[in-house]
């Protein structure tokens, strides 16, 4: 059996919060201390006791490697000294805005220098279409490292720690459209390019891209709430398309975990294997989808 791997979790370190804060602004503003006092969450502490503590969890909820991925703008030395605490758990990922004049070389920096694997893409937070110039840049700087990987998010876009803080979030969903990755997968077909949440929302979108990409993948995190805007759709009925289109090989678990007390959110796991036993997907499925594509794609580093 292959071990569990979680593809989605994010790594919010002091230096998220920090951001926050920032967001806030004013005489609310305060520290990032402050800020998780007001979610009710537990403070981080540094990246080290943060990357500690996340270990025990896996550890006690079996999941063997996870994808920690940086939260905000050049937090990737956060998340790069998380992994090299734990180099044989974590695969690192850096969050990058490519509107940023440093987009490129905190890119190159991650990947050459701190030794993460991928790079995450907001658009609809940052504002630009995943065909822009600056994409295929990064996507260019990607495929200099062999075994790096490139996240999108599409579709519906919401942080629940700005809304809970009452920060205004002007996103916009319309840079968020999958098809606007052909450009990126075409031009760099070597480069793995993964969607997450199935799309949010966008799911007829990412299955045809992924269709005419095999370079793109899809993970299966977070509760996928998105389902209620299709009238009808469920769960079973996503994982049975995805698997028809793209099959388990390009599927990737992930839970979407990011804070504490909460930890790893094993209602996720425990809700998308039911699923696939339900499909009668079969145990070489599972295994694929719950650990062997994470592997096939984050080798462990000797």
């Amino acid at each position: 059996m292959t071990p569990l791997c979680d593809a989605h979790c994010h790594f919010f370190s002091s230096r998220f919060f920090e951001s926050l804060a920032d967001l806030r602004g004013g005489a609310v503003g305060g520290d990032a201390r402050r800020v998780t006092e007001d979610l009710g969450w537990d403070f981080p502490g540094s990246a080290e006791e943060l990357a500690d503590r996340w270990l025990g969890e896996f550890d006690r909820q079996g999941v063997s490697r996870a994808a920690i991925i940086a939260s905000v703008h050049g937090d990737e030395e956060s998340v790069a000294r998380a992994v090299l605490r734990h180099p044989e758990r974590f695969v690192g990922l850096s969050f990058i805005d490519p509107t940023q004049d440093d987009s490129e070389r905190r890119v190159a920096l991650a990947l050459r220098d701190l030794g993460l694997r991928g790079v995450c893409l907001l658009p609809a937070m940052h504002h630009y279409p995943l065909y822009d110039e600056r994409v295929l840049a990064i996507a260019g700087i990607l495929a200099q490292f062999p075994g790096t990987v490139l996240w999108a998010h599409c579709g519906l876009l919401s942080v629940g720690a700005r809304s809970r803080l009452g920060v205004a979030s002007r996103f916009e969903m319309r840079f968020g459209n999958p098809l606007d990755l052909q450009a990126v997968a075409t031009t760099f077909p070597a480069v793995p390019i993964v969607i997450p949440h199935f799309g949010a929302g966008l799911l007829r979108e990412t299955l045809m891209v992924a269709e005419a990409c095999p370079n793109i993948y899809l993970d299966t995190s977070s509760s996928n709430r998105w389902i209620r805007f299709h009238p009808g759709l469920t769960l079973r009925e996503v994982f049975r398309c995805a698997l028809d289109v793209v099959g388990p090989a390009r599927l990737l678990f992930g839970t979407d975990s990011s804070f504490f007390p909460r930890g790893w959110q094993r209602p996720v796991y425990d809700i998308q294997r039911e699923v696939l036993r339900d499909l009668g997907a079969g145990a070489d499925v599972e295994d694929r989808v719950f650990g062997g594509t994470f592997e096939a794609l984050f080798p462990t580093r000797r």
